[in-house]
């Protein structure tokens, strides 16, 4: 560094200039390196005169006539003069001259060895700058030899934390052009550029006459394809193929799995793979020799294709490798386009299941239909739910449209079809309502004679297969109880009904013009219900979501201190479903109805010391995404008394038509009804104008009518959370410091999700022997930038001799559970060989 250096030269001036005699001392800097460093030098017992190549004759004068008793250091910013053009030659005679330079200084602070000094020679314009020569000091290293020093310079030109020359490469790629790129521009400009390809041969196995970043790109991607692909590359990618295949590989799965770097990876990995035209290239491949490589999206794109085919066949028994479509999209999603194309893979494993579908069996008898559909059958409507949640977000659905057709022609024709026939003629059995708990009855069961308090949620239009993905995502908590069951819904499976039969009651009424009533009151609005509610429960309240989604702590607490029953009305789906315009968006509202009653129940549980909830719905629905024609439309209904709504009817007198079954309002609300309702025993819907075609409810069928009863006990002051974690950024694969920096992310800031953890770091021998320190650290950055939550962290290693044939690794331990979080594999190379090969 070049204060440090300047105060050596200061103290060896120092010392040349002391005694009792006068004292002349000739400095030629020959570079003039230390030129603009000596305008500021003070020294202890003499003054320091600066020489000027046209001013000799004068600072003879000077030095012999005019001043003749002071200590001079004369300094020459320029080499000294051949003797012939040297009027101070004879001066220098009875004086010393001092010999200083930079590279000296250098090694001597550093603790270079001597024989290493021709190469800080060589690259000492490199140390003119400060911040640049700071660098250098800052990466700390310790054993000093040709290759370290020349990474060294590398890692401080790319102001790496780390001398790694993995690390010099990850900067070049990842924040440089391969064209024009900056780094190299500096490092050929320091005289670095010939000992950086010779680095890139011996770490990289990169040779080439004229060589390019962009050829040694090509190198690293073609390489990491010929370890991952089943059969031989083609000719002309050969002699891409490096011999030092394993560094190779490590350094590409560190930046391709990297959060910090993985989409400069493919950025990467698409200017290769159109050079070197990949799509063609594997077009000619079988798919399982693809299998298991990841280097390039056309890859996935080449097996997305065959699995397309195979389902559009409809061969479900299709293999690669022994594995079925599923395995196959779970697979390439877990790899690491998956970021990119995983919502593709989703979609098609969703159309598998859906085409297994095509063999569907649907058993007679109500019991057995429900059984199946409990186990099994909601499966089928869950993942049409899930393939077009992701076809919609597709940005070009083109490749997909067959896909989509033979989708829904399955689902309706195949499932649908056979499905609801069946139900209804389950549904006239005579103790049909037996089978199941019903909803009327849900207040008795569930509130009556629970003396905890309890929320009751109930989302409109949750049907029963968005019930279960709510209660397997609250399973996955383990410490939140979940226990799912199934009601019947009333028929006709409407809003107004079903809300009705939610609420504590001694009667449900139905008045001829429609009206639902509890106990004799309209409970068609939150007031009404909340009127009903108290009479039975003084100390309950009805709430809507949207009002409570946004309470602070305090104004939730408030809500439901002294409460013993909370009904939360929540319309996220059917809000979305009952509308023309967006009832295609009703997928989505699914998902996003599920994720908030998740965090309410969080929220809840949390800040209002409330652990008990009941998830339900007042009925379900049916969607499909293509319009209805005119042959699914049941017309010629005129009776201006009856209640007509698309999947339903409710009239004094029953509908008489093929295709319509129907039931006593009686039977339904345990009572004299002799009302009708009246409902399409397919998924067919009654003429009706305006509103939306493709969601639809109030019919009788599984969807519609099966909803679910998801009970939740929360363990009390529980918030999900989970630990800040962290993951190493540098690329080291082989320490060959005995004091090494290695540079960390904490993956996420801390949250009122993500909470503070402290981690042990070390490294150990593959016999578990500690070989380092032992380094702590706190992830508690609540930083937003991810750079900005990069730490380092300083190891030094033991003295010993280590085995680069066995294995060593960098350990991550949870301090408070003493649980190994993760581990890095790396090789001990502490053993230098002094020759890099420059000739030095």
């Amino acid at each position: 560094m070049a204060e440090l250096n300047l105060k050596q030269i200061i103290d060896r001036l120092n010392e040349e200039l002391t005694g009792d005699t006068r004292k002349l001392v000739f400095w030629y800097d020959d570079k003039g390196e230390f030129a603009e460093d000596m305008q500021n030098v003070e020294l202890e017992n003499a003054k320091v005169y600066f020489l000027q190549p046209d001013n000799q004759f004068y600072t003879k004068y000077f030095l012999e006539r005019v001043d003749l008793t002071t200590n001079y250091l004369i300094y020459a910013p320029f080499p000294k003069p051949d003797v012939k053009d040297n009027h101070l030659e004879d001066t220098m005679l009875y004086s010393k001259r001092f010999f200083a330079d930079r590279a000296s200084l250098l090694s001597v602070d550093l603790g270079i060895d001597e024989k290493y000094k021709p190469i800080i020679e060589k690259h000492i314009k490199f140390f003119s700058n400060k911040e640049r020569t700071q660098r250098f000091y800052d990466l700390e290293i310790e054993n000093f030899n040709e290759e370290n020093i020349l990474i060294g310079l590398l890692s401080s030109i790319c102001k790496t934390r780390t001398c790694s020359f993995e690390e010099v490469i990850r900067v070049i790629l990842t924040d440089g052009e391969l064209q024009d790129n900056k780094f190299l521009i500096e490092i050929q400009k320091y005289d670095l550029l010939d000992a950086f390809w010779k680095l890139c041969e011996q770490h990289f196995g990169y040779i080439d006459v004229k060589p390019t970043l962009e050829r040694f790109v090509v190198t690293l991607f073609v390489t990491y394809t010929a370890k991952y692909i089943s059969s031989e590359l083609p000719k002309a990618w050969k002699s891409f193929v490096s011999y030092k295949s394993g560094n190779v590989i490590a350094f590409m799965d560190n930046l391709m799995n990297s959060v910090l770097y993985r989409e400069k990876y493919d950025e990467l990995s698409d200017f290769v793979a159109t050079g070197l035209g990949a799509v063609n290239t594997f077009k000619d491949y079988l798919p399982e020799e693809l299998l298991n490589c990841d280097t390039f999206l056309c890859i996935d794109q080449i097996l997305v294709k065959w699995i397309v085919d195979r389902l559009l066949a409809e061969d479900t028994g299709a293999k690669l490798d022994g594995s079925f479509i599923p395995e196959i999209a779970a697979k390439r999603e877990k790899m690491h386009f998956g970021a990119r194309i995983g919502r593709t893979y989703r979609l098609l494993t969703s159309a598998y299941y859906l085409v297994v579908t095509g063999t569907f069996n649907c058993p007679d008898g109500f019991a057995a239909i429900l059984a199946q559909y409990r186990a099994e059958d909601y499966k089928i409507d869950q993942e049409y739910r899930n393939f077009y949640y992701e076809y919609d977000q597709l940005e070009d659905t083109a490749a997909f449209e067959r896909i989509r057709d033979l989708v829904e022609n399955i689902y309706t024709n195949e499932y649908l079809d056979k499905l609801l026939p069946k139900w209804n003629a389950g549904l006239q059995e005579e103790d049909s309502l037996t089978k199941l708990p019903v909803q009327i009855d849900f207040y008795a069961r569930n509130i009556r004679n629970v003396r905890e308090r309890t929320v009751v949620i109930i989302s409109d239009a949750m049907r029963y297969e968005v019930g279960q993905e709510l209660f397997r995502l609250l399973s996955d908590d383990p410490k939140c109880t979940a226990k799912l069951e199934t009601q019947l819904s009333v028929l006709p499976s409407y809003t107004r009904l079903g809300m009705a039969a939610l609420l504590p009651h001694k009667q449900i009424t139905m008045t001829d013009y429609y009206q639902v009533l509890v106990d004799d009151v309209l409970c068609d609005n939150l007031a009404g219900r909340q009127n009903v509610l108290q009479k039975y429960l003084p100390n309950s309240i009805c709430v809507q979501f949207d009002d409570i989604k946004g309470l602070k702590k305090n104004e939730l607490r408030d809500i439901f201190t002294g409460k013993q029953a909370i009904y939360v009305y929540h319309n996220q789906i059917d809000a979305r479903g009952d509308k023309a315009n967006t009832e295609d968006e009703v997928f989505v509202a699914c998902k996003e109805a599920v994720a908030e009653i998740i965090d309410l129940i969080r929220r809840i549980s949390t800040n209002a010391n409330t652990y008990h909830f009941i998830v339900t719905a007042d009925h379900g629905f049916i969607y499909k995404r293509d319009k209805l024609t005119e042959s699914d439309k049941i017309g010629g209904i005129n009776d201006k008394k009856a209640f007509v709504n698309r999947r339903f009817i409710v009239a004094p007198e029953a509908v008489q038509e093929d295709g319509i079954a129907h039931m006593s309002m009686g039977i339904v609300l345990r009572n004299q009804d002799m009302k009708m309702v009246s409902f399409p025993i397919s998924s067919n819907v009654f003429k009706v104008a305006g509103g939306g075609q493709n969601f639809v409810h109030g019919g009788s069928s599984p969807q519609e009518m099966l909803v679910p009863l998801v009970e939740v006990k929360m363990e009390r002051g529980h918030m999900e959370t989970k630990n800040a974690e962290i993951a190493l950024v540098s690329m080291v694969q082989k320490i060959t410091n005995k004091i090494t920096m290695m540079d960390f992310i904490q993956s996420e800031p801390v949250s009122d999700t993500v909470k503070v953890t402290t981690y042990k770091i070390f490294f150990i021998s593959e016999d578990n022997e500690k070989i380092s320190n032992e380094n702590s650290y706190i992830a508690d950055s609540r930083e937003p930038n991810a750079q900005k939550r990069i730490f380092r962290m300083k190891f030094q290693f033991k003295d010993k001799k280590y085995d680069k044939d066995k294995q060593y690794f960098l350990v991550v331990y949870d301090e408070n559970t003493g649980l190994e979080s993760f581990r890095h594999p790396i090789i001990m190379d502490l053993a230098f060989a002094d020759d890099f090969g420059f000739g030095f």
